[in-house]
């Protein structure tokens, strides 16, 4: 299977806890992974067990985006420059693509391996958001380094690309939570936390985005019939305290392979979850979607910010997907 999935939730869910797990369940099954920190607090590189400097390390997206955009550009010749491409700019004839396991330019400047139980991940980050970004910029402009990411990424079998994302309106003013072919929004048994999954599942409804809850911090069946009663069928699995994790946020992770069973039934079922949605893909719906997105950009701002006429970017025979070559 080949799967793009995102992991959602309010801070202090156990979102990127959760996401780093399943990233070890891909990892410790031999499967190639792309992890994505594209939260606003970068707490992924750690939770993959990178002690902070080297978390510090790994170099920023946003910071790199000239270079993702001249890559990923290519010979496309509705793209008069790497300038006038925005986080939305869809892929069309000529445009380069990236793929999971491949080497590129991208990767070299983005992406840094994280060895884990059974081999590494690749792990590409945003970046921070600074002091130095407030009342200039919004977090789209860190995140839209991930967006043309996912726009020009074509993943393949038995591939993923797990990104621990906010569940915030940044993903939605974009398009940004329609790049995947799985959303996991990772809730507490409380108010606020199903607060949270209702309103992603009014925005995600209108654009046919899979959206599964994972139940977390559940101590007892009354949180699980609370959860159950909220989120009906969308609640995929519940997880409860884990001894391992506890161990891992102390900097001392036992082998993945001591994980509970409970919980690494959890993640086979995040798996399987994810892995069924690979029938449903529909490329030519994925990339109307992407052309969607894109033209509400360019008029609500980006024609006006670059001064060029974005709509004439979108290459209307162009459907993304595997079969697709990249030019060289």
């Amino acid at each position: 299977m080949n799967m793009k999935i995102a992991f959602v939730g309010k801070g202090g869910s156990g979102k990127t806890t959760l996401s780093s797990l399943f990233i070890r369940h891909l990892v410790a099954a031999g499967r190639p992974v792309v992890a994505i920190d594209a939260d606003i607090n970068q707490h992924l590189g750690p939770a993959l067990g990178l002690e902070e400097p080297e978390a510090a390390a790994v170099p920023a997206m946003g910071e790199r985006l000239s270079l993702i955009k001249d890559y990923l550009r290519g010979s496309n010749p509705r793209i008069a420059s790497a300038a006038t491409m925005i986080k939305t700019t869809p892929p069309g004839e000529g445009s380069r693509l990236v793929r999971v396991r491949e080497p590129n330019p991208v990767y070299d400047a983005c992406a840094r391996p994280v060895e884990l139980d059974g081999g590494a991940a690749r792990l590409m980050v945003t970046g921070p958001f600074t002091d130095a970004d407030l009342g200039v910029a919004c977090y789209h402009s860190k995140t839209g380094a991930v967006e043309l990411f996912l726009n020009h990424l074509v993943d393949g079998p038995d591939e993923y690309v797990v990104v621990d994302m906010t569940a915030g309106s940044d993903s939605f003013a974009s398009g940004m939570f329609t790049r995947f072919d799985m959303t996991f929004l990772v809730a507490e048994p409380t108010r606020k936390g199903v607060s949270v999954y209702r309103q992603y599942k009014e925005y995600a409804r209108d654009f046919g985005v899979a959206l599964k809850v994972v139940g977390n911090k559940v101590q007892a069946q009354d949180d699980i019939d609370f959860l159950r009663a909220e989120a009906g069928d969308d609640l995929l699995v519940t997880v409860g305290h884990s001894d391992w994790v506890r161990a891992m946020e102390k900097g001392r992770p036992p082998r993945f392979d001591l994980l509970e069973e409970a919980n690494a039934r959890a993640l086979h079922t995040l798996r399987a979850a994810a892995d069924a949605r690979y029938e449903a893909r529909d490329w030519e719906h994925y990339t109307r979607q992407m052309v969607h997105f894109h033209l509400k950009n360019a008029e609500a701002w980006g024609n006006e910010r670059t001064g060029a006429d974005l709509a004439a970017q979108v290459d209307p025979d162009f459907v993304l997907g595997e079969s697709v070559a990249t030019p060289v």
